[in-house]
């Protein structure tokens, strides 16, 4: 076991799921228990079977392009500085605004339908680009239903916190009111939410700002998340490790106090190694402390218009071998079992254990390592969605 660090392998397997579609037994295939018959065989024919992959953070609704700002940046302009021109967030959400229903779930399904043939089975999607009750509530009745036309399940986090809307331009507080009082009370109430996000940082929120809506989030019962330390220390992982929050996401400037932090609260470190390349950023995150302290680290596509348009998670996970330096076998954990543990569902999926539900992909692969090795090769034969 030591040799493939913590894989997990069980070689010439077979595994066993019930009428209520969990694992019910998984093991050597010669050990399969005496009188099984099983109302439906697949035979995999020696391929490797992992659980199915989970994107744990994405901004997947959406409408609008912004790739004149990726050639911006190329010119040496800045993601503040596109920001303070009124691009950025700011555009999409003036896109996205103007979108329908219709317009936005065609979109959103094309792009789901690309991570799911890389063998993802989840996805968490983020609204924040509406900015406004309407549009926020769209955005979240989009990503609902996504899973009719795509075999992917769905997780909604809201992001109402993503930037400030131009009705509410030099008045941060009083957005925050708005979120506080109006937006987020009613999208919990009918039932759209799974999570509640923020974005700390200089250009986006305060912690004190963000504060008021991980209280009000606490008090629904929601779990939380949040952008944290992507473009400065704004001690956003201590908040959300304060407040028991599920993962703290981004985190290149994350320091020492804020790793012991998220090791004491067991949130998850999100690694997004698509902004960070698509961003040029220099700062790595502190992958030596996550280990020392071990902390979970997740990995994600971040898929967004304008600092992440990836829809590749095995192309993040070879990233993050190569950037940040992760082993296979952490990249594979970061994309199964820790981004479960990002999204509060470790306990049903993430793993092939007993007792979870039987979501798989099936690879045409000699040895786990080639889920990282290639760019641009998809070696997903299939995924397995019981429901």
């Amino acid at each position: 076991m030591a040799e493939h660090h913590g894989y997990g392998i069980i070689r010439d397997a077979a595994l066993l799921v019930d009428h209520q579609q969990h694992i019910s037994w998984l093991g050597p295939d010669r050990q399969l228990p005496a009188g099984v018959e099983a109302a439906r065989e697949i035979d995999c024919q020696q391929r490797w079977v992992t659980p199915g992959l989970i994107d744990c953070h994405t901004h997947l609704v959406y409408a609008g392009n912004r790739s004149h700002e990726f050639e911006q940046r190329l010119r040496g302009v800045t993601y503040a500085e596109i920001a303070q021109q009124g691009g950025g967030i700011q555009s999409t959400v003036q896109a996205t605004r103007s979108a329908s229903f219709e317009e936005l779930l065609k979109a959103a399904v094309n792009r789901a339908a690309m991570l799911a043939k890389e063998g993802v089975t989840r996805i968490e999607i983020k609204s924040g680009y509406g900015l406004d009750l309407a549009t926020e509530r769209r955005m979240l009745r989009v990503a609902r239903a996504i899973p009719e036309q795509v075999p992917v399940k769905v997780h909604t986090s809201f992001l109402g916190a993503h930037a400030l809307p131009p009705e509410f331009a030099d008045d941060a507080d009083g957005y925050i009111d708005y979120i506080c009082t109006d937006m987020l009370p009613t999208l919990a109430a009918e039932g759209l939410l799974d999570a509640v996000d923020g974005f700390c940082e200089s250009i986006g929120f305060s912690a004190a700002q963000i504060e008021r809506i991980f209280q009000l989030a606490q008090s629904l019962k929601l779990p939380i998340k949040l952008h944290a330390e992507q473009l400065s220390n704004q001690h956003g992982a201590s908040l959300v490790a304060r407040y028991q929050g599920l993962s703290a996401d981004h985190l290149e400037y994350l320091d020492e106090a804020g790793v012991v932090a998220m090791a004491a609260a067991g949130t998850v470190a999100t690694l997004l190694p698509g902004a960070f390349y698509y961003l040029n950023e220099t700062q790595l995150p502190p992958i030596a402390g996550l280990r020392n302290h071990h902390v979970p680290i997740a990995i994600a596509t971040d898929h967004n218009p304008g600092t992440s348009p990836m829809l590749s998670l095995l192309t993040c996970m070879n990233m993050a071998c190569v950037m940040f330096r992760l082993r296979p076998d952490e990249a594979l954990a970061g994309v199964t079992r820790n981004a479960a543990k990002a999204l509060g569902i470790e306990q049903i999926c993430g793993t092939l254990q007993t007792g979870k539900q039987a979501e798989l992909a099936i690879w045409d692969i000699n040895q786990p390592v080639d889920l990282v090795y290639s760019i641009g090769q998809n070696p997903c034969h299939s995924t397995i969605q019981m429901t």
